[in-house]
């Protein structure tokens, strides 16, 4: 039970040796979820992403074709190092800017980004309510979040993601999660998708409200 635990803590924050080759494996294992989240987002050229939780950088790799310009958060130095070696090229090019932080207090300006991808990490936030303001502080009004988590049903099976480690998450829960995060409820688009034949997924893609709203919502 302890080696399960060991590798559902380093999943959630990859550390040394363990944690580098924790990452390459994450790289493989997560490849179509990454691809599903990205593609729900629907990056646009002009926009402006930030990607919590980047790990091994693919999901960098993949909106940095598209995207004016990323910005990538982590909390994990191996995921720094790794990301960093796979986007070298965007990074020269000032494209892509990462660094290690806390999702908690997001180093950047109020309606900064178009659009932010959480894919994978929403297990690890043990401080919800603090996280989803920060991502609504940081999004630009009308701009969508949007979070990718293997289904509950799925993860139960996993002993590396028991819960000491991970929060098992399903559709109706993400759904919560955001109306009480203040997002748009006519907004709020959370789809099953298929992983593999024993692995399902959820992608929810959530829009910001616009100022005036949140304002209204304050006075309620």
């Amino acid at each position: 039970m302890r080696v399960w635990h060991a590798i559902g803590r380093q999943l959630g924050n990859p550390q040394g040796l363990a944690g580098a080759i924790m990452g390459r494996m994450m790289r493989l294992a997560n490849d179509r979820p990454t691809r599903l989240a990205v593609a729900a987002m629907g990056v646009k050229q002009g926009d402006s992403i930030l990607d919590m939780g980047f790990g091994p950088g693919h999901a960098i790799e993949l909106i940095a074709a598209t995207a004016r310009v990323v910005h990538g958060i982590d909390q994990s130095d191996a995921m720094l190092l790794q990301a960093s070696c796979r986007n070298r090229k965007a990074i020269a090019e000032k494209r892509v800017t990462l660094a290690t932080g806390s999702f908690a207090t997001l180093p950047y300006p109020n309606d900064w980004f178009d659009g932010i991808l959480a894919s994978n990490v929403a297990y690890f936030w043990h401080d919800e309510h603090a996280i989803l303001s920060e991502i609504r502080r940081v999004l630009k009004p009308g701009g969508r979040l949007c979070i990718y988590v293997t289904d509950a049903a799925t993860m139960k099976h996993w002993r590396f993601a028991d819960g000491h480690t991970h929060r098992h998450i399903d559709a109706g829960q993400l759904t919560d999660m955001l109306l009480h995060a203040g997002f748009d409820p006519g907004h709020i688009d959370v789809q099953s998708v298929p992983v593999t034949r024993r692995i399902n997924g959820i992608v929810a893609v959530a829009y910001a409200k616009d100022r005036m709203d949140l304002q209204a919502l304050t006075r309620i």
